[in-house]
């Protein structure tokens, strides 16, 4: 929403916006609009929703009658077909959410925070057939913060690629653009991320897996498993004065749970919950479960 807006804002003729289908949500299936056809209808733009795009003779037939100079594509989740790489003057240009050809696939913010990464950014590039591949046109770097989360580094991209692809526009208008190949020999993949994903490995060192939970924020997030049950850990932290714990080996000091990790690393658990039960702090969680000595995590 925030690039077509911006877009918007800046005086480009917008034709048409072309979004995913209203879809079934919440608990009583309710038909919801998606944020970016509510945001189009209250800019009084017209919208489209077809559910296939490759080989749908209307829609293609709409795109052409209008003859854009460049079609904008920011998250869409559909592959472009040919026939719609071919009609703009200017191509297909899409904002891709870190620094290409680094993390390259569906979940690039998730995987440049669960990784560690320091730095990130946005890219406006020209799609092609590839798998992320297009000809870079304009970058920007974003820090990513040493505790910060996915679910909010998504909204400091959003508004930065925003920015970004008004720039890139008025780079195009202006014939100042000069468009660069990627070097395939350093891309990186950012596949789609899986409920596995959010699994905790203790045979991985504390950070690690701190940066993972930050990464799959909001979903899969962390969790593992307690007397054969499942625990979701919503809140945690690395901590250096715990020593001597095993992987996965739980202890208690001073209301606080730790657990190890390999290389002598350990976490604070600091917000659980157990299967069929409410989140709670740990406190909370400790009051009703106690802890024996040398119980493991993930076994």
């Amino acid at each position: 929403m925030p690039t077509l807006e911006a877009v918007v804002a800046a005086g480009h003729d917008v034709r048409l916006v072309v979004t995913q289908p209203d879809r079934a949500s919440g608990r009583g299936l309710e038909m919801s609009a998606p944020p970016v056809k509510r945001t189009a209808l209250a800019l009084g733009l017209p919208v489209t929703q077809p559910e296939k795009i490759k080989n749908n003779v209307e829609f293609q037939e709409q795109l052409a009658a209008i003859a854009p100079e460049v079609i904008l594509v920011v998250a869409y989740g559909r592959i472009i077909p040919q026939w719609m790489l071919e009609l703009p003057k200017h191509g297909n240009l899409n904002l891709h959410a870190s620094l290409l050809p680094k993390y390259r696939g569906a979940a690039p913010i998730q995987w440049a925070v669960a990784n560690g990464e320091r730095i990130t950014g946005n890219t406006t590039m020209r799609i092609d057939a590839g798998l992320d591949t297009g000809d870079i046109l304009l970058q920007s770097e974003v820090a990513i913060g040493p505790e910060q989360k996915a679910s909010e580094l998504f909204e400091v991209l959003a508004q930065d690629g925003a920015r970004l692809m008004v720039e890139t526009l008025r780079g195009l208008e202006q014939g100042t653009l000069v468009a660069r190949k990627q070097d395939d020999a350093q891309a990186t993949l950012a596949p789609i991320l899986t409920r596995e994903d959010g699994r905790m490995d203790f045979a991985r060192d504390a950070q690690t897996i701190f940066n993972r939970w930050r990464g799959f924020q909001p979903w899969p997030g962390a969790f593992t498993s307690f007397r054969g049950k499942k625990m979701i850990v919503h809140a945690m932290e690395v901590v250096t004065a715990v020593k001597g714990l095993v992987a996965g080996e739980m202890m208690v000091r001073e209301r606080a749970l730790y657990v190890g990790c390999v290389s002598g690393t350990a976490l604070r658990l600091d917000e659980v919950q157990m299967e069929g039960k409410k989140r709670m702090p740990v406190g909370e969680f400790l009051r009703g479960y106690k802890i024996e000595a040398g119980e493991k995590l993930g076994v």
